[in-house]
């Protein structure tokens, strides 16, 4: 039997775990031989917890592991990579740099880290997530969109698909 491929999904503050960016990067993942995990963090208000279910959620061995993180959900799936050193970090508008996140300059620990972010992001300013992805030698993609990313989607599915090939 092969490894196991799992790609586990950390929602927003005020999304859910089946949002669209959530279903339609679902399906790549799924088409390219990942098992998809996406836990609701909806009850829970501060990332320390959401950080903590993560943890408790994703096997001691999880195999070959992608975590894919939108907005609060992009720190959860940052501050997680320490403990769980992922292969890879997809991370779509990451709320870096924002007071109340704990660790201000969360350290990504996986073998390939991508940010997605938008110009006009109205929560998570675009400079201070060109200025995480350059500290931390992150490949960035900044596109004509707001927060939500959603009006961009076929751009970050392939985004996406391309970042699961490299596995």
């Amino acid at each position: 039997m092969g490894a196991v491929r799992q790609v586990v999904f950390a929602h927003g503050k005020e999304s859910g775990p089946w949002g669209s960016k959530i279903l339609a990067l679902a399906e790549i993942a799924r088409a390219c031989g990942y098992g998809v995990l996406s836990p609701d963090y909806s009850d829970l208000p501060d990332v320390e917890s959401r950080v903590a279910r993560l943890l408790d959620l994703v096997p001691e061995n999880p195999g070959e592991l992608i975590l894919v993180g939108s907005s609060m959900g992009g720190y959860v799936s940052l501050a997680a990579s320490r403990i769980l050193k992922p292969q890879g970090l997809f991370l779509l508008a990451p709320a870096v740099g924002l007071p109340g996140y704990g660790d201000p300059d969360p350290v990504p620990c996986a073998e390939r880290s991508l940010i997605v972010h938008a110009w006009q992001d109205e929560i998570v300013p675009a400079a201070k997530v060109i200025d995480f992805a350059d500290r931390h030698g992150i490949e960035l993609h900044l596109l004509n969109s707001d927060h939500r990313l959603t009006s961009v989607l076929p751009t970050i599915c392939l985004l996406f698909r391309n970042f699961l090939r490299l596995w």
